[in-house]
């Protein structure tokens, strides 16, 4: 058994050319990473090159120039954003969770009577300007939160607890919007404010038994109240109403007695007209009219003459037990 040497040549020239190759090709791939962006639909590119703005470039497909001589930030201009206060969304599912836990401090706040409430609340807004977001104020999303939590809490140490509890809510939020969007305007943070919504006020935890008895005691203050003014309105107009219907007959029998008196005494001027021209037969016929009222009324008629000698009685028919002939 013959033992075999194999000699392996290198060439030196052609290790050099393969290395260079590589490094070559690690080059060019690292370029293209650091070269080629994809800017999102709801986003725009905004290009540093050398660390000082150079252009916005808009969603799609960008070149920058490689190896860190520019750099693109992604700034999302047309997405909604939002900054929650006094609580944190854990799970934003269907049945969104909630954690209070360690951010009771934000929401505590005083109010005007030198109360404590518990406001927990949501700033919506957008980027509308990309360069301003990103040179005019160092850490913008930071300095929103501050400023956001100082309004909320100017614009409540301007209320009564009782306000900011119940009818004052909507009031609150649109000012704190007003003045969130003056600051930002006058900082030139490049935000511009959609909403701001008071998610949740509450009384803080030690002290919350006492304000629900208190609203427990204004809420039966006001059905008391709504009570009483149904009793008035119900008695009220109708007593008004029996009033108003006792005048009426009132007047109603002052006018039949006015009018009887005036026709009572027309007919007694024109009965005296009418003896005054036949008084005779005037005094005879109101001797008829007089009898003929009250011969009706009597039970038991005898007729007489005049020296009393024929007496003739008269059967009243109408009379019951009487015979009809």
């Amino acid at each position: 058994m013959s033992n075999r040497n194999f000699n392996i040549n290198i060439d030196p020239d052609m290790i050099k050319r393969n290395l260079r190759k590589i490094i070559l090709g690690l080059l060019i791939i690292v370029a293209a990473f650091s070269a080629i962006h994809t800017v999102g639909p709801e986003e725009e590119g905004v290009v540093i090159q050398m660390g000082k703005y150079n252009r916005t470039v808009p969603p799609g497909l960008n070149f920058t120039l490689p190896f860190g001589i520019e750099k693109m930030h992604k700034i999302p201009v047309q997405r909604q954003l939002k900054q929650e206060f006094g609580f944190r969304t854990s799970s934003p599912n269907q049945r969104s969770e909630y954690v209070k836990e360690g951010y009771i401090g934000e929401s505590t706040m005083l109010t005007g009577d030198l109360n404590l409430t518990d406001v927990e609340w949501v700033v919506q807004y957008r980027i509308n300007d990309s360069y301003k977001y990103l040179f005019k104020v160092r850490n913008a999303d930071k300095t929103l939160r501050d400023m956001s939590e100082a309004a909320m809490r100017k614009i409540v140490g301007d209320r009564t607890v009782n306000e900011v509890l119940t009818v004052g809510r909507q009031e609150i939020a649109s000012s704190v919007e007003q003045l969130l969007q003056e600051l930002c305007d006058e900082y030139e943070n490049g935000i511009r404010i959609d909403q701001v919504v008071l998610q949740d006020v509450n009384p803080p935890d030690p002290v919350k038994p006492s304000f629900n008895a208190v609203n427990e005691a204004q809420q039966e203050r006001e059905t008391l109240i709504n009570q009483a003014e149904a009793d008035y309105n119900r008695v009220i107009p109708r007593a008004r109403g029996e009033a108003l219907e006792t005048i009426e007959l009132a007047e109603a029998y002052a006018l039949n007695r006015v009018n009887r008196a005036k026709g009572e005494a027309e007919r007694f001027n024109s009965l005296f007209n009418a003896y005054q021209k036949a008084p005779e037969v005037t005094k005879q016929r109101i001797y008829l009219e007089t009898m003929e009222k009250v011969l009706p009324k009597l039970d038991n008629k005898v007729i007489v003459d005049e020296e009393g000698n024929n007496v003739l009685p008269l059967l009243n028919l109408n009379k019951q037990g009487g015979t009809e002939k």
